[in-house]
């Protein structure tokens, strides 16, 4: 069973083919990689980074409209989630599911209460208690006005947990702006989605710059070539831009590609970049487009999904045109 999308060497070797010949829809990366130009010197491998990120942080709080103490980061966002949820005291956690798995595995030794956010949304969790929710949430890429959970949240004195990795992708309104408003909010940021950088491991907390201090923060996470590079991708305005652009015009063709095949019973409408679809032969269609090279993210790790779910991620027009002719061949 796949856990997490993008493990292109187990499948490869099973099909005996070279990794590179997969076309990857379970990755959710940005679709738009741009040449890289770093001004690389043997200087910035020999010495340690600045122990505190601080020109970073600079960059990222400008970026992203909130203070550098308002910032921790990290070597990637799962090691961000298991920072903090280890470091929070509460024992109860209500995660609000299908979401990454990442956090059940984070909360293991909590209290873990799940939520169907489908079809109990609006489920009272206990006072004092830890909430988490995907917002755009994930596997199905919906975007949630959390106003009134929010309230409710809030009412109940819960520290509240909202991941946002993917809200660039259609510039959604993020809840950063009530950081200094309610003190017990923490926003979880991935770099490696929007912008594109997988192998870059950096990810954030964002929250109370009281809260920050109290984040265990270990010397030295972030490599200097991680540094480098997301500092000059964080300014690219140009990147973001076309970055948008293409995705807005890729995700239109994929949606069309998947509705027009007349294999799928439900095709969830996302405000992010991968669709997820219903199929009864889920299985079976997703052995069939691996025979071809095609590798889909099947969705019965999540909760409360099956096999008969899978998620494609927005590529490019060869990576949709292959996938086409899969579908067409598929019976």
């Amino acid at each position: 069973m796949m856990t997490h999308g993008a493990n292109i060497h187990k499948y490869a070797k099973e099909i005996e083919c070279h990794p590179d010949e997969i076309i990857d829809f379970s990755s959710n990366v940005n679709l738009y990689q741009p040449e890289i130009k770093l001004s690389l010197s043997p200087t910035t491998i020999a010495k340690y980074p600045d122990v505190n990120y601080t020109e970073l942080k600079e960059i990222i709080a400008k970026k992203y409209e909130i203070q550098s103490e308002q910032i921790a980061l990290y070597k990637g966002a799962t090691s961000a989630i298991h920072t903090l949820l280890k470091s929070l005291k509460r024992e109860d956690v209500y995660l609000y599911e299908p979401l990454f798995g990442e956090y059940e595995k984070a909360a293991k030794k909590k209290n873990i209460y799940r939520v169907n956010r489908i079809t109990d949304l609006e489920h009272e969790p206990t006072e004092d208690s830890i909430v988490v929710f995907v917002n755009p949430s994930t596997p199905e890429g919906e975007y949630y006005n959390l106003a009134k959970l929010f309230e409710l949240w809030m009412d109940a004195n819960c520290t509240i947990i909202l991941d946002e990795s993917f809200l660039e992708f259609e510039e959604l309104a993020s809840y950063r702006d009530r950081i200094n408003e309610y003190k017990k909010l923490y926003i979880i940021q991935s770099f490696s989605k929007f912008h594109s950088c997988a192998g870059v491991r950096v990810g954030a907390i964002f929250s109370h710059k009281k809260n920050i201090k109290k984040l265990p923060n270990e010397l030295w996470s972030i490599s200097s070539l991680d540094e480098l590079f997301l500092k000059e991708r964080l300014v690219d305005e140009e990147f973001a831009k076309e970055s948008r652009r293409v995705h807005k015009e890729q995700k239109t063709e994929l949606s069309t590609i998947l509705e027009e095949s007349g294999h799928f019973d439900e095709i969830v409408e996302s405000d992010t970049n991968f669709i997820l679809t219903n199929t009864p032969k889920g299985q079976e269609l997703f052995e069939h487009l691996l025979k071809h090279k095609i590798l889909t993210r099947p969705c019965q790790s999540f909760t409360y999904l099956s096999e008969d779910w899978l998620r494609f991620a927005v590529k490019d027009k060869q990576s949709h045109q292959a996938l086409k002719e899969a579908l067409l061949a598929f019976t």
